[in-house]
């Protein structure tokens, strides 16, 4: 398969790799390879193949929301880093899905363009934050995405616009339909003082920097916040902070992190995960739901 892989031409090949390098929580086991398409059609050239050789794939943004399984993927992951077009007009921000999202941020906030403030300490690419919706802070890419351009299952390019993509909390139309692929977004801020902007993200990063383990590897908020509660409080008052199981642990400054101390495995952070969410149903009869992704 590897062979043909490279045949193809489409872009990079990457055999055999191993997933704890692609995620942010550093765990996983391997994957059968990582495609790298250089263009939509090579996209769709790939997908061709794929599709007609039953062989499973996953578009692959930054791994900052995903969890692998430590034995094989016995699939051809799929990473769009090559779609990061940039294009500024006025307010209007037209970027590739592969972009950077904090990348992005940070450069809108230096142009005095104010909206993505809320992405800048999250690190993933602008087509998994749209797949995530995405957000911190009272605001997520709902509220800044106008449109973006998808690969649709019969491999047309569509447009689809803000209220086609079903925007709520942490949920998108693409997650609910993973076979389109957001290829492209359109974005629009509003003009504002980059200095004031670029104080807010300041202080917002001291605050994470105080509040949140960024010192060890994570992939940020395990839980959604039920309504009216935090995550975080109903874990902490079951006395779950700094419980651990293998090198998980649930971290000592924030309890809706959990923290890989340096040799996790991906099942002692789906089995930590599995665990909180027993006790908090036992004890509160609250269905916490996961953000982050387990891939088998």
């Amino acid at each position: 398969m590897i062979e043909n892989l490279k045949k193809l031409k489409v872009g990079k090949v990457i055999d055999n790799p191993k997933m704890s390098n692609y995620t942010t929580y550093k765990v996983g086991g391997n994957a059968i390879a990582i495609v790298y398409p250089t263009s939509v059609n090579n996209l769709v050239k790939l997908l061709k193949y794929l599709n007609t050789n039953h062989i499973k794939y996953k578009i692959l943004g930054n791994g900052s929301n995903l969890i692998f399984k430590d034995d094989l993927y016995n699939g051809v992951l799929i990473k769009l880093d090559k779609f990061d077009k940039l294009e500024i007009n006025d307010t209007i921000i037209t970027v590739g899905a592969g972009y950077n999202l904090i990348k992005l941020s940070l450069k809108t906030a230096r142009l005095g363009l104010s909206g993505l403030e809320f992405a800048s300490g999250i690190p993933g690419t602008v087509g998994g934050a749209i797949y995530m919706n995405a957000g911190a802070y009272k605001s997520d890419m709902g509220y800044v995405v106008s449109e973006i351009k998808v690969l649709t299952p019969n491999y047309h390019v569509k447009t689809l616009y803000n209220k086609d993509l079903d925007f709520h909390y942490r949920s998108s139309f693409l997650q609910k339909n993973p076979n389109y692929i957001c290829l492209e977004a359109k974005i629009v801020l509003k003009h504002s003082n980059s200095k004031e902007i670029m104080e807010i993200i300041a202080d917002r990063k001291q605050r994470r920097l105080l509040t949140q383990p960024l010192e060890y590897p994570s992939a940020g908020s395990v839980f959604r916040n039920p309504a009216n509660d935090f995550a975080g409080r109903l874990i902490e008052e079951l006395g779950y902070k700094g419980k651990n199981i293998g090198g998980a642990y649930v971290s000592e400054k924030h309890a809706n992190f959990i923290i890989n101390k340096g040799n996790a495995s991906a099942s002692d952070v789906r089995n930590l995960i599995n665990e909180i969410k027993e006790k908090v149903k036992e004890k509160y009869d609250i269905d916490l739901i996961v953000e982050q992704e387990f891939v088998d």
